[in-house]
């Protein structure tokens, strides 16, 4: 059999099956969908695995009409829909005339994939503005569902707290699948003991920050996709004696990101400015390590050296390839720009001249910067603002649209509809009331050994994360005002477990909570997430989930809308 991949797919696909599995199971040929006639290939059977999404239906309907029917053998088709079947979709494949080309139509549950020992991503790239733009719930349905997997797995949880309209929606949606399936009720003994459903919207600030931990920053300078980072191959050559530069990899050098590297485990959640001791560092324990070598003198010292050399070659590529990213991001943190950048930041962030049109801004708006920065720090001062004044916004929008073009104006729309670049309402800037109760700005910021959850931005604790830590202690009832400020509703369901499985909790036990994101979530509200955990007196152990991994820029992209001028 083969198997024709929509692309958006294989990403993540790739964390559930490595090719070797799918080789095992008799897939002798994979191609990416597109449109034309399928190669050629010598299989019974053609595969295709796609998201329900009209456009892929047009490109499958090209490719079974172009079939040759008079070849033999014939080759049959079936189709799987990624995560779930789709009424619509079938329809058009039936109007197509090619629905009945499909012997199955079957569709494969895939809602919540395992990025890491603590993280899971549904990876639905479009879910905030599905939520937020096109009233398009069915990435909340697709959640809810994903956690009734997770409590059949790992039993029901008792306490769900959240905040938000989605996250009512998903609590709602769950109760009712929990009544509608009275055989859901398992006898499985709890793993998680809470779980928090929050709204991207309750927090817009943070992923529009500038992410200052090893990993953010790898994301927001090189995008890490389904764990897998692309980095410019020239820092990653070996360097030989007297050789000429001109046989430098042009091939973008690829790399897995996780928790299995033990390194890579270590730095990924520190500051930035606290990553290059701990290099050092363990480049020192390396080379005493191999160092080692000529103290082994009986053949049973020489035996122990051997067996831990696979562990130290390991290691010290691991190291090599660390300090490669590092060179590389430094190269961007002690630029200029970056700088200036980050200033303007967190001047907004804590609460400086937010309510009137910033020089800087403008001034990369006469340079031409990437329009993606420009919206991130327009949408930041807004947000910082609650909401811009009315000339403040004109200002900005007139700037934007003379600039960069007229066909943005879609684009500036779609931010105002996320409530992200706004007019204020009311006349009233709440931010300052928020950032004071929880303590949003730190100006003693720890980095190389932080005490606080803002040293994931250098000063700024991420909202979001701030509101699972005081649901922890002391509990949501003592910032009640400050909720009523953000949006959506807050609430409390409980789920009764049945009698024989509630938790008799052992002294110096960690409560085990589960934060689902919904909209989006960043590696540095990971990151904080699991400084929490660590914290001695912490007495929570966080577990992540959310739609979609996303920073600043992708996330602003997904807002994007490109009117293609007409052509005249």
């Amino acid at each position: 059999q083969a198997i024709v991949w929509d692309e958006y797919l294989t990403g993540p696909f790739g964390l559930i099956a490595q090719y070797s599995l799918l080789k095992e199971h008799e897939v002798e040929k994979m191609f990416t969908l597109k449109p034309g006639r399928l190669p050629p290939a010598d299989v019974k059977n053609i595969i295709f695995f796609v998201r329900p999404k009209l456009e892929l239906m047009d490109i499958i309907t090209d490719n079974v009409l172009r079939e040759d029917r008079g070849r033999s053998p014939q080759r049959d088709f079936h189709i799987l829909f990624v995560p779930r079947r789709s009424l619509l979709c079938e329809q058009w494949l039936k109007e197509q005339g090619v629905l009945g080309s499909f012997i199955h139509r079957e569709q494969y549950s895939l809602d919540l994939i395992p990025f890491d020992g603590d993280l899971l991503s549904m990876e639905s790239e479009s879910a905030f503005k599905e939520c937020y733009l096109e009233s398009d719930q069915t990435s909340l349905y697709h959640a809810a569902k994903g956690l009734m997997t997770l409590q059949a797995l790992y039993g029901t949880i008792p306490q769900i707290f959240g905040k938000g309209d989605c996250a009512r929606h998903v609590a709602n949606m769950m109760i009712r699948m929990k009544r509608e399936f009275p055989g859901s009720q398992n006898s499985i003994f709890p793993v998680f003991d809470t779980l928090l459903l929050l709204d991207r919207n309750v927090d817009l600030l943070t992923p529009l920050a500038t992410q200052l931990t090893y990993e953010g920053l790898i994301d927001e300078i090189y995008g890490i996709q389904n764990t897998y980072v692309k980095l410019p191959p020239e820092k990653f050559a070996p360097k030989k004696q007297g050789e000429s530069g001109k046989d430098l990899p042009t091939e973008p050098k690829k790399l897995q990101l996780n928790s299995a590297e033990e390194l890579y485990a270590e730095i990924r959640d520190k500051n930035f400015n606290a990553v290059g001791s701990v290099l050092s560092k363990k480049a020192k324990i390396i080379s005493a390590a191999f160092e080692e070598r000529h103290h082994a003198k009986t053949v049973g010292e020489i035996k122990q050296f051997v067996s831990q050399l696979p562990h130290m070659q390991a290691a010290r590529s691991s190291l090599a390839n660390h300090t490669s990213i590092a060179e590389l991001i430094k190269d961007i943190t002690t630029s200029e720009d970056f700088f200036d950048n980050l200033t303007v930041e967190q001047e907004f962030m804590s609460g400086i001249d937010t309510d009137k049109v910033n020089n800087y801004i403008e001034d990369c708006i006469a340079q031409k910067h990437p329009l993606i920065k420009i919206l991130r720090l327009v949408c930041l001062q807004s947000v910082c603002n609650s909401g811009l004044k009315q000339k403040v916004l004109d200002h900005y929008k007139r700037e934007i649209l003379q600039t960069y073009g007229y066909e943005h104006i879609l684009t500036l729309n779609n931010l105002e509809k996320a409530g992200l670049l706004k007019p204020q309402t009311g006349g009233r800037n709440n931010y300052p009331t928020i950032r004071k109760t929880l303590r949003l700005w730190m100006d003693d910021v720890n980095e190389q050994n932080p005490n606080d959850i803002s040293y994931v931005y250098s000063g700024y604790a991420p909202l979001s994360v701030r509101l699972a830590q005081l649901l922890a202690r002391p509990g949501w009832r003592s910032i009640e005002e400050v909720l009523k400020m953000l949006p959506g509703p807050h609430f409390e369901e409980r789920q009764q477990l049945p009698t024989g499985l509630q938790k008799k909790r052992q002294h110096g036990e960690n409560r085990v909570t589960l934060v689902f994101f919904l909209g989006g979530v960043t590696y540095a509200e990971i990151a904080a997430l699991r400084f929490l955990s660590q914290m001695e007196d912490g007495g929570t152990e966080y577990i992540i989930a959310t739609t979609k991994l996303i920073n600043g820029t992708t996330w602003i992209k997904s807002l994007m809308e490109k009117l293609e001028p007409a052509p005249f």
